[in-house]
């Protein structure tokens, strides 16, 4: 029985192991090297489409409009398009007063790819790039003139994702989130783009070849994480995703223990599905070299950061009543975890509120647990997050 239980943890320890170390390799990319070079000014104005999908989203879409509005880019080279799902008359009238394309829709099942598809058949293909936006973004009045200088720096870019931020801190919920946002800012997109592989997607502050984007549109029908299939659909096409550091995106962050688990019962059904729905395709890019495929399947089937934090802290403390011993190899890795973390956290998070945040995990550790038992159905049905108070 001894034998048996060591080789279990042996197997476990190797697991967790896996995953640490991939965390703390691009961690330690994103913070040796910081900093990205910005592409220099296009030459040329590029017809860009800013889609905003909102569905239920009275109280936050005119703060996102407005600043949509304030771009420092030609106005007749960009269209502000809000595609309103179930907001009020008052709300749909208030936005028709302003110069921006309203696009209404009404499905049984809403969806963002539902909504995206319709509002680009609304309004046709002159456009050369879509940006994409959740109803409570805010963005920078240069955020297009980034995207097009980008974009007009190397003819094969074709998507580009913005770093995405926390317009709000205002608890330990929101604050805890933020921290997870930057967290896979420096990770999965500043950390990746600087060993040379794509950046990931967030699912808004996204810029694509509108061509490209519509065409892709047109094969997705998710219900939950759009961005997800989106994403392994074009690394599949061998497209790669670049990343603009310092073009930020406000995002507002949730509020609320509720808000938390069911966006996270979102994301781990999305996970969950797309892992195995994507599987299929791994030998064949793994055979063909398509790294950043494999890479992204890889996140998709590896543990959600929260739960490998709570559950390595259990081993280890566990064996450290049961085996000693083998207690501190658990350990070890998770000052590893901890370090991979800390260090890709930016620096002006680390204030007296840092702390106050940390004691609230266990909680949040325990909820997202539980998702783990609630994943049923998650996948094939809308779950909104409310946004504003």
């Amino acid at each position: 029985m001894e034998s048996i239980l060591h080789i279990f943890d042996d197997i476990l320890f190797v697991v967790f192991a896996i995953n640490i170390a991939y965390l703390l390799v691009y961690s330690m990319a994103a913070a040796l090297h910081p900093t990205q070079s910005k592409p220099a000014r296009a030459t040329k104005h590029r017809r860009i489409a800013i889609l905003i999908p909102a569905y239920k989203e009275d109280a936050v879409i005119h703060e996102c409009v407005r600043s949509c509005l304030k771009q420092n880019y030609p106005p007749d080279k960009f269209d502000t398009v809000v595609i309103s799902d179930r907001m009020t008359a008052e709300t749909n009238a208030s936005l028709a007063a302003l110069h921006i394309i309203l696009v209404t829709v009404r499905f049984e099942k809403s969806t963002k790819s539902k909504s995206l598809n319709h509002a680009m058949a609304v309004i046709g293909n002159n456009y050369d790039i879509a940006v994409i936006l959740d109803a409570d973004n805010v963005i920078s009045d240069t955020f297009l003139s980034d995207i097009n200088d980008m974009f007009d720096s190397h003819p094969d870019i074709e998507i580009v994702q913005a770093h995405r931020v926390a317009k709000n801190r205002n608890n330990s919920i929101a604050f805890l989130d933020g921290i997870s946002e930057e967290i896979n800012n420096s990770i999965f997109r500043l950390g990746h783009a600087q060993l040379g592989m794509s950046a990931a997607l967030i699912g808004s502050g996204m810029a694509f070849n509108y061509r490209l984007f519509r065409e892709t549109m047109a094969g997705i029908r998710a219900v939950g994480g759009f961005d997800r299939e989106l994403e392994l659909t074009l690394l599949l096409q061998n497209k790669r995703f670049y990343y603009l550091q310092d073009t930020r995106v406000w995002d507002e962050k949730i509020q609320s223990h509720d808000d938390f688990s069911r966006q996270r019962r979102r994301w781990l059904s999305a996970q969950w599905h797309y892992s195995v729905l994507f599987a299929r395709y791994l030998p064949t890019a793994f055979r063909a070299g398509q790294w950043d495929f494999c890479d992204k399947l890889y996140q998709q089937f590896s543990m959600p950061r929260l739960l490998l934090i709570g559950f390595t802290f259990l081993i280890a403390l566990g064996w450290s009543f049961l085996r000693t011993s083998w207690s501190l190899k658990w350990w070890a890795l998770f000052v590893c975890l901890a370090i991979a973390l800390l260090i890709a956290i930016p620096r002006y998070y680390y204030n007296r509120r840092l702390w106050r945040a940390l004691c609230s995990l266990p909680y949040t550790f325990f909820i997202m647990a539980g998702n783990i038992f609630k994943l049923r159905g998650a996948n094939k049905t809308f779950i909104h997050t409310k946004h504003g108070k």
